[in-house]
């Protein structure tokens, strides 16, 4: 999961970015809405954790520019401003949650979860491919009844495989999702080497991952 943060205010920026990131989510910063813009205008995200009052404007002007190109990217608010009215604004104008601060981090990780599981289809507690049974919630998952013992960013990667089943997936795109700006020194072959230890994993199953040369990757169920 890739999410961007609209936030100026450094300390706690860096505190949501680590704690996230200790869970496999990988998370870029904006501190103002001219920065949020050109982070949205070269990357896509799972969802946006906004603030409200930036250096260069209200936070509520970008989510309306959002909703206003039909962009249903998921939207966190995140705001000192907590009173009735001002949840009430930010939710009329498209934010699908609002948290005051201060927050428990737990409790951020839990909304930010639960948004995207409800803008994607993965509703089910559980997903079923062939030998492979994925729990999206903690992203844990098995093999024939096996628990699979799976780092952050394999299990970053399996998430992905599998939200986006049935689809190949560029090299690109994968490294988007598991990779931040600040990893820049990663470099994108580093997605190889992950994809290869999924498939050690799933040896001599009927779950295997294919690769077309030139497109991506794809997860599915042998024949």
């Amino acid at each position: 999961m890739r999410i961007l943060m609209v936030e100026d205010a450094e300390d706690l920026a860096e505190g949501v970015i680590a704690h996230l990131a200790r869970s496999g989510v990988v998370c870029d910063l904006a501190p103002s809405i001219e920065d949020a813009r050109d982070c949205r205008a070269v990357q896509r995200y799972d969802a946006v954790l906004l603030d409200i009052n930036l250096p260069d404007g209200s936070g509520l002007s970008l989510l309306r520019e959002m909703r206003g190109t039909g962009d249903r990217t998921p939207v966190l608010m995140l705001t000192a401003l907590s009173s009735v009215d001002d949840r009430v604004v930010a939710l009329d104008q498209g934010a699908d949650d609002y948290l005051g601060k201060p927050f428990d981090q737990r409790e951020l990780e839990a909304r930010l979860r639960a948004l995207v599981r409800r803008e994607t289809d993965r509703k089910q507690e559980r997903i079923t491919l062939g030998a492979l049974t994925y729990a999206p919630k903690d992203r844990s998952a098995s093999l024939n009844g096996r628990q699979l013992d799976l780092t952050r960013r394999e299990a970053a990667l399996l998430d992905m495989l599998i939200r986006h089943r049935g689809q190949y997936l560029s090299k690109t795109r994968l490294y988007d999702s598991l990779y931040g700006f600040e990893d820049a020194d990663v470099g994108v072959n580093a997605i190889e080497l992950y994809i290869a230890r999924l498939r050690k994993k799933f040896a001599g199953t009927d779950v295997s991952i294919a690769t077309q040369r030139g497109v991506g990757y794809r997860i599915g169920q042998d024949e």
